[in-house]
Protein backbone atom coordinates (compact mmCIF):
# COMPACT_ATOMS: atom_id res chain seq x y z
CA UNK A 1 0.00 0.00 0.00
CA UNK A 2 1.31 3.53 -0.50
CA UNK A 3 2.86 5.00 2.01
CA UNK A 4 1.73 7.89 4.40
CA UNK A 5 2.37 11.39 4.23
CA UNK A 6 2.52 13.92 6.91
CA UNK A 7 0.19 17.21 7.47
CA UNK A 8 -2.28 16.90 4.85
CA UNK A 9 -5.94 16.31 4.67
CA UNK A 10 -7.18 12.94 5.52
CA UNK A 11 -8.97 11.34 2.10
CA UNK A 12 -12.56 10.88 1.80
CA UNK A 13 -13.33 6.96 1.64
CA UNK A 14 -16.06 5.89 -0.63
CA UNK A 15 -16.97 2.08 0.25
CA UNK A 16 -18.42 0.10 -2.46
CA UNK A 17 -20.25 -2.74 -0.54
CA UNK A 18 -22.68 -5.76 -0.93
CA UNK A 19 -22.68 -8.83 0.28
CA UNK A 20 -23.37 -10.81 -3.45
CA UNK A 21 -21.31 -11.19 -6.10
CA UNK A 22 -22.04 -10.19 -9.52
CA UNK A 23 -23.84 -7.08 -8.84
CA UNK A 24 -21.36 -4.67 -10.57
CA UNK A 25 -19.81 -3.53 -7.48
CA UNK A 26 -15.96 -3.87 -9.14
CA UNK A 27 -17.82 -1.86 -12.15
CA UNK A 28 -18.95 0.58 -10.04
CA UNK A 29 -15.61 1.05 -7.80
CA UNK A 30 -13.01 1.07 -11.16
CA UNK A 31 -15.55 3.29 -13.51
CA UNK A 32 -15.78 6.11 -10.64
CA UNK A 33 -11.82 5.59 -9.74
CA UNK A 34 -11.07 6.84 -13.02
CA UNK A 35 -14.04 9.80 -13.24
CA UNK A 36 -12.93 11.26 -10.19
CA UNK A 37 -9.36 11.15 -10.87
CA UNK A 38 -9.97 13.63 -14.24
CA UNK A 39 -9.73 16.07 -11.03
CA UNK A 40 -8.35 14.78 -8.02
CA UNK A 41 -5.85 12.02 -6.64
CA UNK A 42 -7.13 8.97 -6.13
CA UNK A 43 -6.38 5.80 -4.81
CA UNK A 44 -8.74 2.36 -5.89
CA UNK A 45 -8.07 -0.08 -2.76
CA UNK A 46 -8.93 -3.66 -3.70
CA UNK A 47 -9.68 -5.21 -0.56
CA UNK A 48 -11.10 -8.45 -1.91
CA UNK A 49 -9.07 -11.57 -1.98
CA UNK A 50 -10.85 -12.47 -5.80
CA UNK A 51 -8.50 -9.45 -6.82
CA UNK A 52 -11.29 -8.59 -9.40
CA UNK A 53 -10.16 -4.94 -9.64
CA UNK A 54 -6.51 -5.78 -9.61
CA UNK A 55 -6.48 -8.09 -12.55
CA UNK A 56 -8.60 -5.30 -14.28
CA UNK A 57 -6.28 -2.42 -14.17
CA UNK A 58 -2.66 -4.14 -13.26
CA UNK A 59 -2.76 -4.28 -17.14
CA UNK A 60 -2.68 -0.73 -18.14
CA UNK A 61 -1.40 2.20 -17.10
CA UNK A 62 -4.29 3.95 -15.22
CA UNK A 63 -5.29 7.90 -14.21
CA UNK A 64 -5.47 6.86 -10.50
CA UNK A 65 -3.63 4.61 -8.16
CA UNK A 66 -4.64 1.65 -7.28
CA UNK A 67 -3.86 -1.27 -4.48
CA UNK A 68 -4.71 -4.46 -3.26
CA UNK A 69 -4.63 -4.97 0.40
CA UNK A 70 -5.91 -7.51 2.52
CA UNK A 71 -4.23 -6.80 5.87
CA UNK A 72 -6.15 -5.24 8.76
CA UNK A 73 -3.48 -3.39 10.30
CA UNK A 74 -2.72 -1.83 7.00
CA UNK A 75 -6.57 -1.34 6.11
CA UNK A 76 -6.73 1.26 9.23
CA UNK A 77 -3.74 3.12 7.89
CA UNK A 78 -6.40 4.14 5.18
CA UNK A 79 -6.83 7.81 6.76
CA UNK A 80 -3.55 8.43 7.03
CA UNK A 81 -2.88 8.09 3.20
CA UNK A 82 -2.63 12.35 2.77
CA UNK A 83 -1.34 11.92 -0.62
CA UNK A 84 -4.64 10.88 -1.70
CA UNK A 85 -8.12 13.50 -1.86
CA UNK A 86 -9.81 10.01 -2.35
CA UNK A 87 -9.99 6.42 -1.33
CA UNK A 88 -12.39 4.06 -3.41
CA UNK A 89 -12.51 0.51 -1.57
CA UNK A 90 -13.98 -2.32 -3.35
CA UNK A 91 -14.87 -4.91 -0.78
CA UNK A 92 -15.35 -8.52 -0.70
CA UNK A 93 -18.74 -10.07 -1.38
CA UNK A 94 -18.87 -10.86 2.51
CA UNK A 95 -20.70 -9.42 4.79
CA UNK A 96 -18.71 -10.55 7.83
CA UNK A 97 -15.11 -10.20 6.92
CA UNK A 98 -12.80 -8.53 9.46
CA UNK A 99 -11.73 -6.13 6.67
CA UNK A 100 -15.09 -5.54 5.60
CA UNK A 101 -15.45 -4.30 9.38
CA UNK A 102 -12.45 -2.22 9.14
CA UNK A 103 -13.16 0.05 6.34
CA UNK A 104 -16.99 0.53 6.49
CA UNK A 105 -15.73 1.80 10.40
CA UNK A 106 -13.45 4.48 8.44
CA UNK A 107 -15.96 5.53 5.31
CA UNK A 108 -17.46 8.55 4.58
CA UNK A 109 -19.94 7.42 1.89
CA UNK A 110 -21.24 3.62 1.61
CA UNK A 111 -22.14 2.98 -2.37
CA UNK A 112 -24.44 0.11 -2.50
CA UNK A 113 -24.52 -1.86 -6.25
CA UNK A 114 -27.53 -4.25 -6.79
CA UNK A 115 -29.71 -5.23 -9.79
CA UNK A 116 -33.29 -4.59 -9.62
CA UNK A 117 -34.61 -8.13 -9.61
CA UNK A 118 -36.97 -8.15 -6.45
CA UNK A 119 -34.36 -11.36 -5.11
CA UNK A 120 -31.39 -9.10 -5.20
CA UNK A 121 -32.76 -5.76 -3.92
CA UNK A 122 -34.71 -8.05 -0.70
CA UNK A 123 -31.42 -9.22 0.00
CA UNK A 124 -29.48 -5.84 -0.38
CA UNK A 125 -32.44 -4.52 2.12
CA UNK A 126 -31.97 -6.70 4.98
CA UNK A 127 -27.85 -5.59 4.45
CA UNK A 128 -28.69 -1.81 5.39
CA UNK A 129 -31.21 -2.93 7.68
CA UNK A 130 -28.53 -4.89 9.48
CA UNK A 131 -25.02 -3.45 8.59
CA UNK A 132 -25.17 0.03 7.12
CA UNK A 133 -27.70 1.80 8.82
CA UNK A 134 -26.47 0.66 12.47
CA UNK A 135 -22.64 2.07 11.12
CA UNK A 136 -24.54 5.42 10.77
CA UNK A 137 -22.35 6.44 7.65
CA UNK A 138 -24.69 8.07 4.53
CA UNK A 139 -25.88 5.73 2.10
CA UNK A 140 -27.37 5.27 -1.50
CA UNK A 141 -28.12 2.71 -3.37
CA UNK A 142 -27.38 2.00 -7.26
CA UNK A 143 -29.47 0.26 -9.71
CA UNK A 144 -26.97 -1.60 -11.82
CA UNK A 145 -27.48 -3.68 -14.52
CA UNK A 146 -30.33 -2.42 -15.91
CA UNK A 147 -32.01 -3.53 -19.10
CA UNK A 148 -32.59 -0.30 -21.05
CA UNK A 149 -35.25 -1.41 -23.17
CA UNK A 150 -37.56 -2.16 -20.10
CA UNK A 151 -37.23 0.07 -17.18
CA UNK A 152 -39.86 -1.10 -15.50
CA UNK A 153 -38.49 -3.35 -12.87
CA UNK A 154 -35.87 -0.70 -12.18
CA UNK A 155 -38.45 2.09 -11.36
CA UNK A 156 -40.59 -0.51 -9.21
CA UNK A 157 -37.46 -1.39 -6.79
CA UNK A 158 -36.76 2.21 -6.43
CA UNK A 159 -40.19 2.66 -5.65
CA UNK A 160 -39.73 0.08 -3.15
CA UNK A 161 -36.82 1.67 -1.54
CA UNK A 162 -38.40 5.19 -1.48
CA UNK A 163 -41.14 3.34 1.18
CA UNK A 164 -38.51 2.01 3.24
CA UNK A 165 -36.94 5.15 3.54
CA UNK A 166 -33.74 3.91 1.66
CA UNK A 167 -32.09 6.13 -0.28
CA UNK A 168 -30.89 5.54 -3.98
CA UNK A 169 -29.53 7.37 -6.65
CA UNK A 170 -31.90 8.46 -9.57
CA UNK A 171 -29.38 7.36 -11.91
CA UNK A 172 -29.59 3.40 -13.17
CA UNK A 173 -26.55 1.70 -14.53
CA UNK A 174 -28.13 0.52 -17.85
CA UNK A 175 -26.33 -2.97 -19.27
CA UNK A 176 -24.35 -2.86 -22.49
CA UNK A 177 -21.67 -4.62 -23.42
CA UNK A 178 -19.09 -2.05 -23.50
CA UNK A 179 -18.62 -2.89 -20.09
CA UNK A 180 -17.59 -6.09 -19.97
CA UNK A 181 -15.13 -5.19 -23.22
CA UNK A 182 -13.61 -2.15 -21.08
CA UNK A 183 -13.07 -4.70 -18.17
CA UNK A 184 -10.96 -7.13 -20.96
CA UNK A 185 -9.50 -4.04 -22.21
CA UNK A 186 -8.10 -3.23 -18.61
CA UNK A 187 -9.69 -0.14 -18.66
CA UNK A 188 -12.25 2.20 -17.29
CA UNK A 189 -15.58 2.89 -19.33
CA UNK A 190 -14.66 6.44 -19.68
CA UNK A 191 -11.70 5.67 -21.22
CA UNK A 192 -12.94 2.84 -23.70
CA UNK A 193 -14.02 3.33 -27.46
CA UNK A 194 -16.56 1.29 -29.08
CA UNK A 195 -20.31 0.68 -29.17
CA UNK A 196 -22.04 2.44 -26.90
CA UNK A 197 -19.46 3.72 -25.06
CA UNK A 198 -20.58 7.11 -24.63
CA UNK A 199 -24.08 5.78 -23.53
CA UNK A 200 -22.51 3.76 -20.80
CA UNK A 201 -19.88 6.59 -19.86
CA UNK A 202 -22.61 8.93 -19.22
CA UNK A 203 -24.98 6.67 -16.64
CA UNK A 204 -21.65 6.77 -14.47
CA UNK A 205 -20.87 10.39 -15.12
CA UNK A 206 -24.10 10.85 -13.61
CA UNK A 207 -23.89 8.65 -10.56
CA UNK A 208 -20.49 10.87 -9.67
CA UNK A 209 -22.27 14.09 -9.80
CA UNK A 210 -24.69 12.67 -7.83
CA UNK A 211 -22.51 11.55 -5.37
CA UNK A 212 -20.56 15.31 -5.34
CA UNK A 213 -24.13 17.06 -4.84
CA UNK A 214 -23.93 14.37 -1.76
CA UNK A 215 -20.65 15.21 -0.52
CA UNK A 216 -21.80 19.28 -0.66
CA UNK A 217 -24.48 18.91 1.87
CA UNK A 218 -23.15 16.02 4.61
Amino acid sequence: MPKEKDKQASPKVLVVLNGKGGVGKTTTAVNLAAIFAEDRRVLLLDSDVQRSATWWLERVHQAFDFSHETDINALRQLKALTDYELIVVDTPPALHSESLGVVLALADYLLLPTPPAPMDVTALINTVKKLVKPSGVFHRVLLTKVDSRSLKEAQEAQTMLEKLDISAFQTYIRTYKAHERAAMEGCAISQWKGPNAQEAQADYYRVAAEVLRDWKRL
